[in-house]
C-alpha cells in the first residue's frame, strides 16, 4: 500500500485536499533522497583523500611511478590542454600535498591559533587602554565617508575571504564531524564559489585603499621610536605619532606586501586559462597559504586594538570623528596640525540630523 492507493479508514471522508498533500510529502521526500544521494559520494570522496586518490588514478603500479619519474608518460595520464605534455600522475602533486598537510595548515593553525591566545592573555592582564584624561567633547573629522565605506567593505571581504579560506583548509576536521557528509559538501562548496569569486573584487579594492593611503604611511623616524618603544608600553614616555602611528604604518606596508602578494598568487590560481602549469598553480597555492594564514593571524592584532583594546578607536572607523583627547594621547602630531579644525559634538550632531553631512572640513580622505 503507498501514499496514492491507500483507502481513509472507515467513518473518515477522503478529500481531494487530503490525496494532494500525500502526493506532495511523497514528492519531497523523494527530491530530499535524489538530493541526498547525489551529493553523498562527493561530500565522502572530499572528506577521504585515500579515496580521492583511487578514483581519480586508480590502480597506479610501481612500473608506472617508474615510467613518471623517467620521463615516460602514456596517452591516458596526460593533461587534456592542446599540445600538453604534462603528466597528471607527477612526483610535484605529492610534494605539494606534503608541504601544504605537514607543515602548512599546522604552522598556520599554530600561528592564528597562537596570536588569538596572546591576544586574550594580553587583555586579561593589561585591559583595555582607556583615555588619561576625560573627554572634551570636541571632535576631530578622522575618515570621510568615502574612505570608511571602503574601509568597511575591504574589511567584510577580508573576513569572508579568511573564514571561507580557514574552512577549504581546516573545515572538514570540523564541520563534517558535526554536520555529516552532505550538509559538509554544502559548505565546501559554498566558501570555494565565494572564495573564488570574492577574491578579484578584494584585490581591486584593496589596491585602490593601498593608493588612497600611501600619503600618510611613508615611515619616518618617530615611527621606529614608537615601534621601539611599543607604542608607549615600554617605559613612561609619550611616543609621537603622526596620522598614522608606526603600528598602523607597519599593518600598512604588511598588506602592501604580503597583502599583494597573496592577491597575485590568488589571480595565479582564478584563472588557470592562461598557461600557466601546474607547477606554477601548486607553488602559487603554497604562496597563497602561507601569505594568507600570516596576514589573517596578525589581523586579529590589528582588530583587537581597532576595537575592544583602544578606547575611542571605533569611532573614528564608525563615525568618522575622533574626540580632541584621543587625538592628543595617540596622534600628537596630527593632532597639532588639525586642532583648529575641532567641532563642538553638538554641532556634528545636529549636522548629520539635518543631513548637510559633515561640512567643509570633512573632505579628509586619508
Amino acid at each position: 500500500m503507498n501514499l496514492l492507493t491507500a483507502q481513509a479508514p472507515a467513518g473518515v471522508p477522503r478529500s481531494g485536499k487530503g490525496l494532494a498533500l500525500g502526493i506532495w510529502r511523497f514528492v519531497v521526500m523523494a527530491l530530499v533522497l535524489a538530493l541526498s544521494l547525489a551529493v553523498t559520494p562527493v561530500a565522502v570522496a572530499q572528506a577521504d583523500p585515500d579515496r580521492e586518490m583511487t578514483t581519480a588514478a586508480p590502480g597506479i603500479t610501481a612500473d608506472q611511478w617508474r615510467q613518471v619519474r623517467s620521463g615516460e608518460t602514456g596517452p591516458n595520464y596526460r593533461d587534456s590542454r592542446h599540445d600538453s605534455n604534462y603528466s597528471l600522475i607527477n612526483s610535484s602533486g605529492e610534494t605539494w600535498r606534503h608541504i601544504r598537510n605537514r607543515w602548512v595548515s599546522p604552522f598556520g593553525l599554530i600561528a592564528i591559533g597562537g596570536t588569538a591566545a596572546l591576544i586574550t592573555l594580553f587583555y586579561l592582564i593589561v585591559g583595555r587602554k582607556e583615555l588619561e584624561a576625560p573627554r572634551t567633547g570636541r571632535l576631530i573629522l578622522r575618515w570621510s565617508l568615502m574612505m570608511r565605506a571602503l574601509h568597511w567593505t575591504v574589511a567584510t571581504l577580508f573576513l569572508t575571504l579568511a573564514l571561507t579560506g580557514l574552512n577549504l583548509l581546516f573545515g572538514k576536521f570540523v564541520f563534517r564531524t558535526l554536520f555529516g557528509d552532505a550538509v559538509w559538501a554544502w559548505m565546501i562548496a559554498a566558501s570555494k564559489v565565494l572564495h573564488n569569486y570574492l577574491g578579484p573584487i578584494f584585490g581591486v579594492l584593496l589596491v585602490i585603499m593601498l593608493v588612497s593611503l600611501i600619503k600618510e604611511n611613508i615611515p619616518k623616524w618617530h615611527d621606529w621610536v614608537w615601534l621601539k618603544k611599543g607604542g608607549g608600553m615600554i617605559g613612561k614616555k609619550h611616543v609621537d605619532a603622526g596620522f598614522a602611528n608606526g603600528g598602523e604604518k607597519g599593518w600598512y606596508w604588511l598588506l602592501a606586501s604580503v597583502g599583494l602578494m597573496v592577491v597575485a598568487s590568488g589571480f595565479v590560481l582564478d584563472f588557470p586559462n592562461f598557461d600557466q602549469s601546474r607547477d606554477t598553480m601548486q607553488w602559487a597555492n603554497v604562496i597563497h597559504a602561507v601569505g594568507a594564514l600570516g596576514i589573517t593571524a596578525v589581523s586579529l592584532g590589528h582588530i583587537y586594538i581597532g576595537t575592544l583594546g583602544t578606547e575611542g578607536a571605533l569611532e573614528a572607523m564608525t563615525t568618522g570623528y575622533v574626540d580632541e583627547t584621543w587625538a592628543k594621547e595617540h596622534h600628537n602630531l596630527w593632532y597639532e596640525e588639525v586642532k583648529d579644525q575641532t567641532i563642538p559634538e553638538e554641532e556634528v550632531a545636529a549636522r548629520k540630523s539635518s543631513g548637510t553631512g559633515a561640512g567643509p572640513s570633512a573632505t579628509r580622505t586619508s
